[in-house]
């Protein structure tokens, strides 16, 4: 019996029924087996874990760790026992640490981070280092629990700088500090169910293409939302997807009884960010038609389009913000994300607007941690809902997190010549360049595209190259699974269904952040030759 039948039978059988991230490690052990059979090293382009690090602001971040250490041996030193950094003084013991440690790896950067918040923003030199020291000892439960006071700002400034393009609305957002996005989301769900924001049945809207937890959180039994897809369904006069949302697709949101919106932007897997076109018509149907739509922005791509614009930026009042360092400095394992919501808000307007019976519950639900539970602003209650609420004094990210964290944001700030953002930009640019040229196609130039995947729909490319006739051919005699399953049975390469996504069922999604440059320029090649076979099939199937 040939085992790459069963295998594939069994590939077949599973598609689409599953989550897109967990086909692909069927996929990823079909392409391991093959690796052991051949010379090909095993491509996997299906997740987005960039293989660049941000290396200075880690250096800075271990050498003050190293401060630190020293510090608390200063207070108290018995041998493997010591004591907490001291605050009165600190900022010049630091200075002097540098100063006899002239090659502290990250030395530098250190220096411009205290220089940064004293002289920017106004801190007290004692007060911002003890705050770092402290906490990148994690002697000490965050206080506060949403986020430390000198490390908020900090982020505060970074936030207005990569998600507002330097031109925020008026007043300021207050920031959660998270395990990342995922958590940002796990908690914001949460947070308005209890709240009643969102009730279960509740309708929503999805953009999509999405990022698929998205899609299947809403479907869980605990929520069970009625979702409404918005769909990025424009094409340019040659059948090209752009991955922008028609006019008529956001109409859709003049619903009232559609209660939230929930997107990625720049979009994934098309990591396409919205016009500006779109946002503005976005903003006059929320002003006239729908004020109170909750919206929901995940951001995680937008350090990699030129003046971007998060939707926080356009709509404060109705957006929250949720953002992750994960992509931009390669801290996926660090899990370092954040939730951002105006002072004014519409969340805070819908509680205080929550039917009577509703309230007193509430009331109850949050009377441990406030003498007056009714005035706890939302994104409090995301705070003391992330730890059930009765561990609310236990809440908040872990402190040498906070500092890694600031001082990625803090190097960003600094960076005014924007060198770093131009060499991860350059980075996913470049490989998208190879892909294109390994399917010897060319790539039409877009400004909002950040490049970190790419959506290649193959009915498009079919329909394009070859017409109507050819793609109607490939959806009878094929499958999309077919494509993936011959990239890793053949060729030891992994990627992931577009459809899985809710994009096109024809569309796969390549990572362009997580392999080597020649490694795209392989990957095109290979996904041609599999595309021209199918090709050669066809052209001979019309002369019998």
């Amino acid at each position: 019996m040939d085992t790459r039948n069963i295998q594939r039978e069994e590939i077949e059988n599973i598609y689409g029924k599953i989550s897109p991230f967990e086909f692909k490690n069927k996929l990823i052990h079909l392409a391991a087996d093959q690796k052991e059979k051949s010379a090909h090293a095993l491509l996997d382009a299906g997740r987005g874990n960039p293989n660049w690090t941000a290396a200075t602001p880690r250096e800075a971040f271990f050498t003050f760790g190293l401060f630190a250490v020293e510090e608390t041996r200063r207070v108290w030193n018995e041998g493997d026992l010591a004591g907490m950094p001291q605050k009165e003084g600190i900022a010049d013991r630091l200075n002097n640490y540098l100063d006899r440690n002239p090659n502290a790896p990250g030395g530098e950067l250190l220096r411009k981070i205290i220089s940064y918040g004293v002289e920017r923003l106004g801190f007290i030199p004692d007060d911002f280092v003890h705050e770092l020291a402290d906490a990148i000892i994690g002697d000490n439960y965050p206080v506060p629990d949403r986020m430390l006071i000198h490390i908020e700002k900090i982020v505060h400034e970074y936030l207005v700088q990569e998600m507002c393009y330097n031109k925020p609305s008026k007043g300021r957002f207050n920031v959660f500090a998270v395990e990342g996005a995922t958590a940002a989301m796990c908690y914001i769900f949460d947070t308005l169910i209890a709240n009643e924001l969102l009730q279960r049945g509740s309708k929503i809207a999805l953009a999509v293409p999405i990022f698929t937890p998205y899609l299947e959180v809403p479907h869980l039994p605990r929520y069970n939302f009625e979702v409404v897809y918005l769909r990025a369904s424009e094409l340019t006069k040659d059948g090209t997807h752009t991955w922008q949302y028609p006019n008529s697709e956001l109409d859709k949101l003049k619903d009232t009884s559609i209660k939230a919106l929930f997107c990625v932007n720049p979009s994934n897997p098309p990591s396409v960010a919205m016009r500006p076109e779109s946002v503005k018509y976005l903003v006059d149907i929320v002003e006239n038609d729908n004020p109170d739509l909750m919206i929901i922005s995940d951001d995680v791509y937008g350090t990699f389009v030129d003046g971007f614009r998060s939707l926080m930026a356009d709509l404060p009042y109705n957006t929250i913000g949720a953002y992750s360092y994960s992509k931009y400095f390669g801290v996926t394992g660090w899990r370092l994300g954040t939730i951002a919501i105006h002072e004014k808000n519409v969340f805070d307007k819908l509680i205080k607007e929550l039917p009577e019976h509703i309230k007193r519950e509430l009331t109850q639900r949050y009377e441990g941690i406030s003498t007056n539970p009714e005035h706890i602003p939302f994104i409090d209650r995301i705070v003391a809902d992330s730890r059930q609420v009765a561990l609310n004094h236990t809440a908040g990210l872990s402190t040498p997190q906070q500092v890694q964290m600031a001082f990625f944001s803090a190097f960003s700030l600094i960076d005014k010549e924007n060198k770093y953002k131009k060499l991860t930009m350059d980075i996913c640019r470049r490989r998208q360049k190879l892909l294109f040229e390994g399917l010897g196609l060319d790539l039409r130039k877009d400004i909002y595209d950040a490049a970190y995947y790419t959506e290649f729909d193959l009915l498009e490319w079919a329909s394009h190259y070859y017409g109507k006739e050819f793609a109607d051919y490939l959806q009878a005699n094929h499958k999309p699974v077919h494509v993936l399953y011959r990239l890793a049975q053949e060729f030891s390469i992994v990627l992931l269904s577009g459809g899985g996504f809710q994009g096109p069922e024809w569309s796969i999604r390549i990572s362009l952040a997580n392999l080597n440059d020649e490694a795209y320029s392989r990957i095109g090649k290979m996904l041609h030759k599999i595309l021209q076979e199918y090709v050669a099939e066809w052209e001979k199937s019309k002369k019998l």
